[in-house]
């Protein structure tokens, strides 16, 4: 296919139901949803592709994220974006779709990413909450954690921080924010009367890389490890990963800032 025209498509998703953002086999995930509603919109025989800014994994949902879409003709934005949030699911939405030319490459365009880990703790919150809500119930040192989350900032090698790491894998990482506050973002009735959301800020971020943080900073709340040990990771990483993984639905892309 030889594309001619070029769009810069922001979605958001609940992922809770879906295996992630990318293609797989006889699974259902955002991406083939999206590209299997875009088909349909456009019509049979019409060629186009997608490429998305950011895979996402099984259950983790996207406030704001986005995709590209190479055509071979020009689309009319509006009824476009109409017609495909008329045909996807009701845990898909187009947030906008901007023009972009055949230079943007949008898996080098992003600037920087910014994950939400929402969580809380303690008595169990009601299960509408499963979607979106990590639940932990155990006691957990809020304050301790909110002081280790500053360990995570600035360059650092994350090699214990990834699953499944390829030969080419970079594991120095720059980490803009990381930090906890309480949760502001996010309200529901049935949400339990304290929730807490973990923040953190990077240009990229390796397979499982977030949710390998946010567990180590549980093991720490529950007075498994110490701020030493939360340094060592770092400072003295060795080829075993860690295995205490946060549960992937309190995690949300919050959004993609893009150069």
């Amino acid at each position: 296919m030889k594309s001619q025209f070029y769009y810069l498509i922001h979605v958001q998703y609940l992922g809770f139901r879906f295996h992630g953002w990318a293609k797989q086999p006889d699974l259902k995930t955002v991406h083939h949803m999206i590209d299997r509603t875009i088909k349909y919109v456009l019509g049979k025989g019409v060629p186009f592709k997608t490429l998305g800014s950011s895979r996402t994994d099984a259950k983790v949902s996207a406030a704001n994220t986005a995709f590209e879409l190479f055509t071979e003709r020009e689309l009319p934005i509006d009824e476009f974006v109409q017609d495909v949030n008329d045909n996807l699911p009701s845990d898909i939405k187009i947030l906008r779709m901007v023009p972009v030319d055949e230079s943007f490459n949008i898996i080098q365009a992003p600037r920087e990413k910014y994950y939400q880990y929402l969580f809380t703790y303690g008595p169990k919150p009601h299960p509408f909450c499963a979607p979106l809500m990590a639940y932990f119930p155990d006691e957990l040192d809020i304050e301790s954690m909110k002081a280790a989350t500053g360990v995570f900032e600035g360059l650092h090698n994350f090699r214990k921080y990834c699953t499944k790491p390829s030969e080419h894998t970079v594991f120095e990482r720059d980490i803009l924010r990381s930090e906890i506050t309480e949760n502001q973002e996010y309200k529901a009735n049935f949400f339990p009367e304290q929730s807490f959301v973990y923040h953190i800020v990077g240009k990229g971020f390796m397979r499982h890389q977030i949710r390998l943080m946010m567990g180590q900073l549980v093991s720490l709340g529950r007075g498994e490890l110490t701020l030493e040990d939360l340094r060592c990771s770092l400072t003295e990483p060795d080829d075993i990963p860690l295995k205490n993984i946060a549960p992937a639905s309190g995690l949300i892309l919050q959004s993609v800032a893009f150069e």
